[in-house]
């Protein structure tokens, strides 16, 4: 089988669970990214093969029919029985050159719509794009059942051919990783002594990239009343500005020149001692396939503020894990965002709530054995050759067609 993504960090960072998952189960995995060091570490695992193919997220008509090619000619050499793929870029390439190359069993997830922010002809051409990756899918998985609902009803894919596999998730929560039992007191206090935060401050955390479609203009608009209503109050943001859909300079200078307000500068692979720093963790995002920071935090037992879209009702109960506001108002977003900074007791109770929830719905084991129930079916559904010691009546427990 062959599974690909366009980021090496998405590589390591979402799919290593279901790479080693499927590698353990019988499996003979590929695994195809742009270069990178999330790429480059799989290499020294047994029964993984990698594959570095120059994918680029922006649309580039010649990178990208070069990279078709590429994969034609991988294709055609490995002769796969299974190729998944992850939207957009690697979804849309994968779909293509798997069904020239005839492999019977394509699979496609999708993370997200980034046609739902777009405008204009942009989001016309994003749209179609999904449209043809789901249509030339022998399969397609959505990683939660409102962004499913969302496909159908964008009339991207019909009802019948959507799976959402259990509660969804592209990989599930290691709950062993996430605990705050393991983690501990002494990494709360070694990060807000890195990132120079003081150890009795309340701490509001954002993790992920720092772009608009993720909301960091509206946290940016309710930071600036949250901070003048609370003098002890931090913001601690993770992860990287970047230069597609970037934030406006206004907001970036203002968040850059705040003494109260705490940078990770970059990306951090270990996130479990970020989260163990902070007291709310927020997540104002404008589209998601599946709210994986705050199933993460919510593991952590970190309450969440969230904005009620797709994605981000799966990933939180309002009022019994975290709380959810309208998308694109920073004035709900401060109002509940205050509510839990002046109530422990209720930070207390919806972390209690998270960590319980996402260990019974989202767990790591169930989620890749639900997804390895699934190839089984595909592949005995096509009369192709199951992995050694597999059997084709193995029960795929929780999937549903949506």
């Amino acid at each position: 089988m062959l599974i690909m993504a366009t980021a090496a960090r998405s590589v390591w960072g979402l799919l290593r669970p279901i790479i080693a998952h499927m590698s353990s189960r019988g499996f003979e995995v590929h695994v195809i990214s742009a270069p990178g060091e999330g790429l480059e570490r799989l290499r020294a695992w047994p029964g993984v093969t990698v594959h570095a193919l120059p994918l680029r997220r922006r649309i580039n008509l010649f990178w990208d029919l070069m990279s078709l090619l590429h994969l034609c000619l991988i294709f055609l050499r490995l002769r796969p029985d299974i190729v998944h793929a992850n939207t957009p870029k690697a979804g849309l390439l994968g779909m293509i050159a798997a069904s020239v190359m005839r492999v019977k069993v394509r699979v496609l997830t999708i993370n997200g719509l980034p046609s739902m922010t777009g405008t204009g002809c942009r989001r016309r051409l994003l749209a179609a794009t999904d449209w043809l990756a789901c249509f030339l899918a022998t399969r397609v998985l959505t990683i939660s059942h409102s962004l499913g609902k969302a496909v159908t009803e964008g009339g991207l894919c019909p009802p019948d051919r959507i799976v959402t596999l259990g509660f969804g998730s592209s990989h599930g929560i290691d709950s062993r990783r996430f605990n705050p039992d393991a983690v501990g007191r002494a990494y709360r206090e070694d990060v807000r002594r890195q990132y120079a935060i003081p150890q009795d401050s309340l701490v509001i955390g954002y993790v992920g990239r720092i772009v608009r479609d993720k909301g960091i203009e509206d946290l940016a608009a309710a930071w600036a009343t949250l901070r003048v209503e609370h003098g002890d109050l931090r913001l601690l943001l993770c992860g990287d500005f970047e230069a597609d859909d970037a934030v406006s300079a206004e907001v970036r200078n203002a968040l850059l020149r705040d003494n109260r307000v705490h940078f990770t500068a970059g990306f951090v692979e270990e996130t479990p001692p970020i989260y163990s720093a902070i007291d709310i963790c927020v997540l104002p995002s404008h589209r998601e396939g599946l709210g994986n920071v705050c199933l993460e935090a919510s593991a952590m037992r970190i309450p969440v503020v969230a904005t009620r879209i797709p994605g981000c009702v799966d990933a939180v109960e309002d009022g019994v894990t975290g709380l959810l506001v309208p998308p694109r108002d920073p004035e709900s977003l401060a109002g509940a965002l205050h509510r839990l900074i002046l109530d422990p007791d209720l930070r207390r109770r919806l972390g209690e709530e998270g960590r319980r929830f996402v260990t019974a719905r989202f767990s790591e084991e169930m989620v890749c054995n639900l997804l390895f129930s699934e190839y089984l079916a595909l592949l005995s559904e096509r009369g192709l050759p199951l992995p050694e010691g597999a059997s084709s009546t193995e029960e795929a427990v929780g999937a549903e067609k949506l």
